[in-house]
């Protein structure tokens, strides 16, 4: 029993801390790239090269550069992951020429892509109730009509999302 035991552990337990190894080496890897994204930023900053503007940056993927209040104070885009995050001082709202209103929390991130943004946090729309959005999409690639998917799809007209507007203060997202 002892040697079935002995033999069973042996095999095991090398698996597991390969296992165990290859977790911890993935995670360090994951740490450095955002460390090295963060101090590329940062090194850019203290430069002063300039980056895009938020603006710049939704029309160059297609979507209107409205979709994002003028007033806010920073963000940061990394390509690899297409990952978006767009930091606000207060949570705010911003009312839309069509009678459309967004609410947006203090920072929104999303996952930005060719004419869409998905797997959105930290943005609402009015639909009779606040509701979360999940996806913010151009109907087609010369569409005048923005896609709104908040548990409902709406569509929503493009131009007026052209322009960033002024977001008023809000006391809870």
């Amino acid at each position: 029993m002892e040697k079935a035991l002995t033999k069973l552990g042996s095999f095991t337990i090398p698996r597991k801390a390969k296992q165990e190894l290859s977790a911890i080496g993935g995670d360090i890897s994951r740490i450095s790239s955002t460390v090295e994204e963060k101090a590329k930023w940062v090194f850019e900053k203290l430069k002063g090269k300039p980056n895009k503007s938020l603006s710049d940056l939704l029309r160059e993927y297609n979507l209107p550069p409205g979709l994002f209040p003028r007033n806010i104070i920073c963000y940061e885009y990394d390509q690899t992951s297409s990952r978006l995050v767009v930091h606000l001082a207060k949570p705010c709202e911003v009312s839309f020429k069509d009678s459309s209103m967004i609410r947006y929390a203090t920072r929104v991130k999303a996952t930005l892509s060719r004419g869409k943004l998905s797997a959105i946090e930290g943005m609402k729309t009015k639909v009779v109730v606040w509701v979360k959005v999940t996806t913010v999409n151009l109907e087609s690639f010369r569409s005048d009509k923005v896609c709104f998917i908040a548990g409902v799809k709406k569509l929503r007209q493009k131009d007026a999302y052209e322009v960033p507007r002024e977001a008023a203060s809000v006391e809870e997202f």
